[in-house]
This record gives structure tokens, sequence and C-alpha cells, in this order.
């Protein structure tokens, strides 16, 4: 979650210590069950900070004249080795490939709440409760941010599966 809201990792992990460490200083008398709800809180609220310290930094320092690229994106591995099927074809893996990348970035594009909402209910499996609790928002807020995230999901899916279909 914390990778994808800062795009690198150093600054994920960074942003991840910091939640830990406030997570453990802070409520350490917190139940177990308490823990994980309370973690995607802290986690949040870091992240929003983390954003609003890098808009100020931009605005200021004008970083992204200096930002240069990491070449994380590029996919360097051997399609032999990523093939799950003997029967893929060439084609087939790069369309694959295609959808995942446009998918992420739909994803990194949504508003920070939706990305959160669909990063703690899909990927995390957090329920609609504890996905509130971490984000202190309401239930019904949870409902409306993750029915936004996946409507705008799905339309790459669709686009996909016409463009597949057709070619």
């Amino acid at each position: 979650m914390a990778r994808l809201a800062t795009k690198q990792d150093a600054d994920a992990l960074d942003v991840v210590q910091e939640a830990m460490t406030k997570l453990v200083t802070h409520y350490a008398d917190a139940t177990e069950a308490d823990w994980k709800p309370l973690f995607f809180r802290i986690l949040e609220n870091c992240l929003n900070d983390w954003h609003r310290q890098n808009a100020r930094r931009k605005r200021w320092f004008l970083l992204d004249r200096f930002r240069t690229q990491d070449g994380d994106d590029e996919d360097v591995s051997d399609p032999v080795d990523r093939a799950e099927d003997e029967s893929a074809s060439p084609l087939t893996d790069l369309a694959r490939q295609r959808q995942q990348q446009e998918m992420m970035a739909v994803l990194e594009s949504l508003p920070l709440q939706q990305q959160q909402c669909f990063l703690l209910r899909c990927w995390e499996g957090m329920s609609v409760q504890e996905t509130a609790d971490a984000m202190g928002i309401s239930p019904g807020s949870v409902k409306t941010h993750l029915h936004r995230a996946k409507q705008k999901l799905n339309l790459i899916a669709e686009e996909h599966d016409v463009q597949s279909e057709a070619g």
C-alpha cells in the first residue's frame, strides 16, 4: 500500500517504519485485535503526511526538475521464467502485461481514499468495518470509495476484453 502510494521503495519503507514506530509507541497497551485497524489508520495518516510534505517540497524546491527515472517499471525478467502456461502465446503474455500496467496506472491515479479503500478491502482482505476503522471514515464511505475505484478498474478490464476478442 505504501509502495503504491509513494511510488518508491525507500519512501514506502520509511513511511511503514514511521507507522510501526507510532503504533508501538502510542498503542503498546492495545489489544491484539485492535492492532490491524490501528496500524492501517496510522499508515494512512503517515501517507497523508508524506504527500503533504512532498507537495510542499515540490512547490518550494522544484524537485521535479531534478528527479531522475529509477527504471523500476522495467520488466527485465526472462519471459520463459515468467511463463505459467506453456500454451500461452507471446501475444497473450503481452496483452496481460499491458492490462496489468494499465490497471496499476489507474490504481495509482485514483484519489487517495479510493486507492486505500481498494487496497485495504481487496488486497489486505479487511472487512468494511475494519477498513472504516483504519481510515477513520464511515462504513458507507468505504463502500462508496470502493465502488468508485472498482468502476474505474472494471472499465480498463472491459476495454481489454473487447480488444482481445477483436484481436
